[in-house]
């Protein structure tokens, strides 16, 4: 027998960049992000944004185009995509097959840029796209969201539902860049604004206590939104993101184990028992609570920590209650236990609590304890709180 075996390792950047008025003429963030790519020349650039956000920004077309001539040694504007905003751009691949014509029809190669401009449904779908078009297209993501600004963003995955799963399709691609600008953030509604706190409550509540103790403290002041509050909870949520994923030693998730999808088995699955009418972290936050309830009800999670969580997510904004489903909703929730175990490769691993910044993996759970769980945040119920 012969054989040929090497082993390489292939070095990657991940840059988060915090701005505001990304597109105004004199930020020079953007083109120098761009140049850095590509000294010598400029880059063809495709540009595919969140029809929503073009309405809550009128004239962004124009003034990315403006910001393209200001600096078109470096930039080459080619074409704006619109495209719609939420689990819509990624239930099918209607969305995704006109990126990839928009890329062949403009002819963006391995040399250009896509650039994605909405919140994380869109960005998931246009990174989908281009990392599949001649095998991988560079893309620069500037979320426009809480959520996507904090976590759909950061993380290195792209991808479209199927087959009634969420993220059954997809890739994973570092992306060249992600720039945030503060100021898409406010002309969100109050729904979004609120939904995209909860991942970072979830990374607070699995690697950072310190940061837990700081949204109580800021839990407020991130309800009336406050951008001084909001700013320090994207950032910090981000930078344990991104810390997570070039420092946890499986950034392509090739194990068995997701430690940032905590709450996500139940949220993933909330999420389709509605048709996708619940946003992606108003069913996280619910996911979290119920897990939190299945932690303490396994005698892991004191009770006080257990309230505590759940006064923070009600104090931000969200509304812990299991919405009305279609079929019998414990039993069809529990469904996605089974999901998540075929989505991680056949080994199941839930990430629950046994303290405030302390994560604890396990491989198998007690229905019967996970149902009482669940049925605590059935309408009309609620849980006994510590006095």
């Amino acid at each position: 027998m012969k054989r040929i075996e090497k082993t390489f390792s292939v070095p990657f950047r991940h840059r988060l960049l915090f701005t505001r008025g990304l597109f105004e003429p004199d930020n020079a963030l953007l083109a120098e992000v761009v140049r850095g790519y590509r000294p010598d020349s400029a880059v063809r650039l495709l540009f595919v944004a969140d029809s929503g956000v073009l309405d809550a920004h009128p004239g962004l077309e124009q003034r990315i185009r403006a910001y393209c001539r200001k600096w078109e040694a470096h930039l080459d504007f080619t074409a704006l995509l619109s495209v719609p905003g939420g689990e819509a751009a990624k239930n099918s691949e209607t969305w995704s097959q006109q990126v990839l014509q928009a890329i062949d029809r403009e002819r963006i190669c391995r040399h250009s840029i896509v650039v994605a401009i909405g919140g994380g449904a869109v960005i998931d779908m246009v990174g989908y796209a281009a990392a599949i078009a001649h095998r991988g297209v560079q893309l620069l993501r500037i979320p426009t969201t809480v959520l996507a600004q904090n976590d759909a963003a950061v993380g290195v995955k792209n991808g479209l539902n199927a087959f009634g799963k969420k993220n059954f399709v997809g890739t994973f691609a570092v992306p060249l860049a992600i720039l945030n600008d503060a100021d898409f953030l406010r002309t969100l509604e109050d729904r979004d604004w609120i939904a995209g706190m909860a991942e970072a409550v979830k990374v607070a509540l699995i690697k950072d206590a310190g940061f837990f103790e700081a949204l109580e403290e800021r839990a407020r002041a991130l309800r009336q939104r406050d951008m001084e509050a909001m700013d320090h909870l994207i950032y910090r949520c981000a930078e344990l993101h991104i810390d997570h994923i070039a420092g946890g030693g499986d950034p392509f998730e090739s194990g068995s184990s997701r430690p940032l999808d905590f709450g996500h088995w139940a949220g993933h699955k909330l999420e389709h028992l509605t048709h996708y009418e619940m946003r992606h972290g108003e069913a996280v936050a619910l996911g979290m609570a119920i897990d939190v309830v299945y932690s303490h009800l396994t005698g892991w999670l004191t009770r006080e920590d257990r309230d505590r969580v759940l006064a923070l997510l009600e104090a931000l904004g969200f509304t812990l209650e299991l919405p009305v489903l279609e079929t019998d909703g414990v039993e069809a929730l529990l469904q996605g236990i089974e999901e998540f175990r075929e989505h991680l490769g056949g080994r199941l691993t839930i990430t629950l609590l046994e303290g405030l910044g302390r994560k604890r993996d396990v491989h198998q759970i007690d229905l019967p304890t996970m149902r009482q769980a669940i049925g605590s945040f059935l309408p009309g119920r609620g849980i006994e709180k510590a006095s």
